[in-house]
C-alpha cells in the first residue's frame, strides 16, 4: 500500500456536504444552462473568462453553470450537485467558501478594500509569504500568474541584458503574454519579432537544453519551466538545469503557479531540492482569491525597487496588486498549511483515487487507452482511441458520462474538504463510466456520445 494512504492526524475543520445526492443514479436537468449558452457567448468571447472553462471544453449538451459552492461540492442554475475535482482550475485546494478564509476576507473587507498607500497588511502578508515557503528574499504579489511570470522574465532581461528566453515546451501554459503566446498554434495579432525571441526545449532532456544555450551564446536572459507536472524530474535534471544556468550566466525561473501549496506549502521546489533564482506562485496561494507572488533572489529582485543604482525596472505596478481583502484570504490559507496536514491530505485523497480508478481501468482492459497522470495531489487523465491516439470524442463522452453521475472532472484535482467515502463512491461511479467508455471502443463512440466531440484549446481555428 502506498505511503500516501496511511491514518493522517487532523481531519479538516469544515464538515463536508453530504455526497449522496451527488451520487444518486437520477437524470440531471440542464435545461436553464443550455437556454442560457447563447447569452453567455453574445456578451463573452468564448462564452467564459478563461478558455479552459469554455464550452469547447465540455460535453455539449452538459456544459453546467454554476452558482455556488461549499466544500467538494457546486450546485448549478439547474440545481444540480457536482462532486468539483476542477478545484477552480487547481486553485481550491482546501475547499469551496472555506470558512477561515472567507472569514478572514470579510473581517478585512469591512475595513477598506484598496489604499493609495500600502497597507500595514502588505508588509505583514509579504513576511509571512516569505517565511511560509522559503521562495527567496523578496515578494511582490499581482492578481494573476501570467502577470507574475511574464515579470519575472523583465526582471532576468533586465539584469543580463540579453533577449532571449527558453521555454519548456511540454509544459502548457506560462502566460497569457506574447511571449509565450507566440510558441503555440494561437499566435494570432503576436508580431514574429516577439516569436523569435522565446526558444522552446524539452521537459527531462538535459542535453537539448545545453545544445539550445550553445546556439545562442550570451543570448538567452531566462529559462523557465513548471518543476513537475505529468511526469517527475528524472535524477539530477534540476540540479543539472541549475548548473546550467549558473554557468551560462542564465536565470532560472521555476513557474510553481500550480504546484506551490499543492505539492508542498514551499513547493515543488523544496521536494526535490533544488531552489531557482526566481519563483512565481498562484492559484492555491489564496483558495480561490485572485493572488500571485513572484518572490526571488534579493539582487534581481530590487531591480523593481528603489534602492539601487542600476537601470530601473517597472515591476508589477497594478492598481489591484495588493487588495487587501485578497491578502488577508492568503494569510488564512498559509496559517491554516502550517496548523493542519493540507498536503499530506491531499496526496493521500488522490492516492486512494488513484487507487480504485487504476483497478477499475484494469476490470474493463482499457489500461492502453484511458491513463491517470501526475501526483496524486495533482491527477490528470488521457483518453486514447483504438490506435492508441489522443481521443476529444472519447473525453467528451468521459465527460458525459461522469457529468450524468454528479462529477464534474476534466481533471481529478483534491481539495482538503473531500473526504474518503467521498472518494469511494467517485471510484464506484468511474467503474459504470469505464464500463460504457469500453463499450464505445468497441463499438463506436458515435453511439454513445450526445453532441460533438471536445476541442484542443491551441488550435489555429475555430
Amino acid at each position: 500500500m502506498s505511503d500516501y494512504l496511511a491514518v493522517l492526524p487532523g481531519t479538516a475543520p469544515e464538515a463536508p456536504i453530504a455526497a449522496a445526492a451527488s451520487f444518486a443514479h437520477q437524470p440531471r436537468d440542464f435545461t436553464r444552462a443550455n437556454a442560457l449558452k447563447s447569452r453567455f457567448n453574445r456578451a463573452i468571447p468564448g462564452g467564459a473568462h478563461t478558455y479552459a472553462k469554455g464550452d469547447d471544453q465540455f460535453p455539449e449538451f452538459m456544459a453546467p453553470y454554476i452558482v455556488r459552492g461549499q466544500g467538494a461540492h457546486v450546485w448549478d442554475v439547474d440545481g444540480n450537485q457536482f462532486v468539483e475535482f476542477g478545484a477552480g482550475l487547481r486553485s481550491v485546494t482546501l475547499g469551496h467558501a472555506y470558512a477561515p478564509v472567507v472569514r478572514a476576507a470579510r473581517r478585512q473587507l469591512e475595513l477598506g478594500a484598496n489604499f493609495g498607500r500600502p497597507a500595514l497588511l502588505e508588509l505583514e502578508t509579504a513576511e509571512e509569504f516569505l517565511a511560509c515557503t522559503g521562495a527567496g528574499d523578496m515578494v511582490k504579489f499581482a492578481k494573476n500568474g501570467s502577470d507574475v511570470t511574464s515579470a519575472a522574465l523583465k526582471l532576468a532581461r533586465a539584469y543580463t541584458g540579453r533577449d532571449l528566453v527558453a521555454v519548456c515546451q511540454d509544459h502548457p501554459f506560462f502566460s497569457v503574454d506574447d511571449w509565450f503566446m507566440g510558441t503555440t498554434p494561437l499566435d494570432a495579432g503576436i508580431p514574429q519579432a516577439i516569436r523569435d525571441l522565446s526558444r522552446s526545449f524539452r521537459y527531462n532532456d538535459l542535453p537539448g537544453l545545453e545544445a539550445l544555450l550553445a546556439a545562442h551564446p550570451g543570448q538567452v536572459a531566462a529559462v523557465i519551466l513548471e518543476v513537475e507536472k505529468d511526469q517527475p524530474p528524472a535524477p539530477g535534471y534540476l540540479a543539472g538545469v541549475q548548473a546550467l544556468c549558473r554557468r551560462e550566466g542564465v536565470v532560472l525561473i521555476f513557474d510553481e503557479i500550480i504546484t506551490g501549496f499543492r505539492w508542498h506549502r514551499r513547493g515543488a521546489q523544496h521536494c526535490h531540492g533544488v531552489q531557482p533564482d526566481l519563483s512565481t506562485f498562484g492559484k492555491a496561494l489564496a483558495n480561490g482569491f485572485s493572488v500571485a507572488a513572484l518572490a526571488g533572489r534579493r539582487e534581481l529582485m530590487e531591480l523593481g525597487g528603489l534602492d539601487h543604482a542600476r537601470q530601473r525596472v517597472f515591476l508589477l505596478s497594478t492598481t489591484y496588486g495588493a487588495e487587501t481583502h485578497a491578502l488577508a484570504a492568503a494569510r488564512a490559507v498559509m496559517q491554516v498549511y502550517q496548523q493542519e496536514p493540507v498536503t499530506e491530505r491531499l496526496h493521500a485523497l488522490g492516492a486512494r483515487l488513484a487507487l480504485g480508478v487504476n483497478q477499475a481501468i484494469a476490470g474493463h482492459q482499457l489500461e492502453p487507452y484511458v491513463q491517470l497522470l501526475g501526483r496524486p495531489c495533482c491527477l490528470t487523465y488521457a483518453t486514447r482511441d483504438q490506435q492508441g491516439q489522443p481521443s476529444q470524442a472519447l473525453r467528451a463522452l468521459f465527460l458525459q458520462e461522469t457529468t450524468r453521475r454528479g462529477l464534474l472532472c476534466p481533471s481529478f484535482i483534491t481539495n482538503y474538504s473531500m473526504t474518503d467515502s467521498l472518494i469511494d463512491q467517485t471510484v464506484d461511479s468511474l467503474h459504470e463510466v469505464l464500463a460504457i467508455y469500453r463499450l464505445a471502443l468497441d463499438n463506436g463512440v458515435e453511439n454513445y456520445l450526445e453532441g460533438r466531440p471536445l476541442k484542443v484549446v491551441y488550435r489555429k481555428y475555430n
